[in-house]
């Protein structure tokens, strides 16, 4: 049985993710932690999360002391923490020999130009960086199982990669258009005025400069237009995209090229039907659907995910199994 201590278990991924590994008879919890400022130390998981009683655990403050605890006692760690914080606790913790599994952006760029663009901070951590593999669960099997630091996928590159990497024999110089809806969860805890009840209606946002967009570019290898939408519902997500593929690409082809899905138990893929987000939620699935056009070559292939859960706490999951060998 491996020991998991988990890293900002206050917020939506990080419960949700306490609730995995405490379901998980492989897996036990070394301890929940939050910031040392943290209106939420102190209390139980379940005063936050009525939903988890069954959780005994208390939030305890991530003090010098619980960080050599955490060092001492567990095999290894998850990070639900702020992509700027996650920055040095992933080092940190990834040089005293732990497993890391970051669920935040810190890691998911080799390239360290890409976080002063996109993240608003240089990178400080180059030999914990070239060490860090992406997450992508059904992709980086090998890679996931090789390193102890871990990136785990943002929600909606997760969606739009396991729809999209199938295709890349066929893909062509023009950029596949991806329009993503996800529900309020996916900006976390904190209050905000545009996710209040009364503020949340349909709505694009991040349009031509969402972080997202580099990192399916990277992972994919193929440029790509992102345009992520506030839904009003709690969690999931769609994603609908438009993608034109090589000539002389049949039906046959695609349905063939995702069948590399065919032995992975929580992808599935349906040809002419298409998935909503109610399939998925609360569940670790992802469904695929999509469409063919044989005359003019664009293929509507859509992704629905719930994001709390396969978007990033079920595949944490998934890469902490996989890494070691559960």
């Amino acid at each position: 049985m491996k020991n998991i201590a988990i890293i900002g278990a206050s917020g939506y991924t990080g419960a949700q993710i306490t609730a995995l590994i405490d379901n998980d008879t492989s897996l036990s919890i070394q301890g929940l932690y939050v910031s040392e400022n943290s209106l939420d130390k102190g209390k139980a998981l379940a005063e936050l999360y009525p939903a988890y009683q069954q959780i005994k655990l208390s939030l305890s403050p991530l003090t010098a002391e619980a960080k050599q605890s955490i060092v001492e006692e567990a095999d290894g760690v998850v990070l639900a923490t702020d992509h700027a914080v996650s920055l040095e606790l992933a080092a940190y913790f990834y040089k005293q020999g732990l497993a890391v599994f970051d669920l935040s952006g810190a890691y998911r760029f080799a390239d360290i130009e890409q976080y002063p663009k996109w993240y608003g901070f240089e990178h400080t951590q180059q030999d914990v960086l070239a060490e860090a593999v992406y997450g992508l669960a059904e992709w980086n099997h090998q890679q996931i199982a090789g390193s102890k630091m871990i990136a785990v996928p943002g929600c909606y590159p997760t969606a739009s990669l396991t729809a999209l990497k199938p295709l890349t024999p066929y893909l062509t110089d023009a950029y596949p258009v991806i329009n993503a809806v996800s529900g309020v969860t996916g900006a976390g805890r904190k209050a905000q005025l545009h996710t209040s009840f009364c503020e949340v209606s349909l709505t694009p946002y991040g349009v031509l400069g969402h972080r997202h967009q580099p990192e399916i570019a990277t992972h994919l290898g193929q440029e790509v237009i992102f345009t992520p939408h506030l839904g009003n519902f709690k969690r999931g997500i769609l994603a609908t995209i438009t993608v034109q593929l090589a000539k002389g690409t049949t039906e046959a082809d695609i349905a063939k090229a995702y069948q590399v899905y065919n032995d992975s138990p929580l992808v599935s893929v349906l040809q002419n039907q298409f998935p909503k987000v109610d399939d998925v939620v609360n569940t670790p699935n992802c469904i695929v659907g999509w469409k063919y056009d044989s005359q003019s070559n664009y293929l509507v292939v859509a992704s629905a995910i719930d994001n709390l859960m396969k978007g990033a706490a079920s595949q944490g999951l998934q890469c902490i199994k996989i890494h070691f060998g559960l």
